[in-house]
């Protein structure tokens, strides 16, 4: 542990969990979406919060490229930076659960290992890994910015699905191929989850 943290101790408030479930009327979890480039999980993301926000339910989306334009902005894309940048967006989720929202995560995060620093940290009963499938020639003809071309040209550098690599999911909570099902249907499915584990309609369930 760094040296200059010893002296730090971590502050609790005064509203608890339960609370916070019964004022939100929802269980606070985080939506870890993953996937390749293309695969839809900012459109799924978004489309999701849009659902649940109509709903009346209190969620948020931490997207991969909005990420980088500030928490992340230091960060470049080799290996290290990846999981650098994992980690805090990590963080952040917790911090957003434990104010009692639910969190949607749109990352390609492409390595297990990664993957489950950030389920520790967020914690595991929080944390539902959703792995978006789509093979990566369904993604390249859906690339609307053109980055596998200039992957596989050579323009760009450590991408994923061309010149980096992807680890699938073994055992993820859900698993939704987006190369037959649309976005809607693949809300849909994420929803349906959410209905049976996170989702309630009074405040008295949310606090049981």
């Amino acid at each position: 542990m760094n040296q200059t943290h010893t002296f730090l101790q971590r502050c609790h408030g005064a509203i608890s969990s339960q609370q916070r479930k019964r004022i939100f009327r929802q269980q606070p979890v985080t939506i870890w979406l993953t996937g390749l480039s293309g695969a839809g999980k900012s459109t799924i993301a978004f489309e999701l919060e849009a659902q649940l926000v109509s709903l009346g339910h209190a969620c948020y989306v931490l997207d991969g490229d909005n990420i980088r334009h500030g928490l992340a902005c230091d960060l470049g894309f080799e290996q290290k930076d990846r999981r650098e940048n994992i980690r805090r967006v990590a963080h952040v989720a917790q911090l957003m659960n434990d104010a009692g929202l639910i969190v949607i995560t749109a990352l390609i995060s492409p390595m297990r290992e990664d993957r489950a620093m950030a389920r520790d940290i967020i914690g595991r009963d929080k944390f539902i890994e959703t792995y978006l499938f789509a093979p990566v020639e369904t993604c390249a003809r859906r690339d609307p910015k053109g980055l596998y071309a200039k992957a596989r040209s050579g323009e760009i550098a450590s991408f994923t699905g061309v010149s980096a690599p992807y680890e699938a999911p073994l055992d993820p909570e859900l698993r939704i191929d987006t190369a037959t099902l649309s976005s809607a249907e693949s809300v849909a499915r994420v929803f349906a989850h959410l209905r049976e584990t996170s989702l309630t309609t009074s405040g008295q369930e949310a606090g049981a």
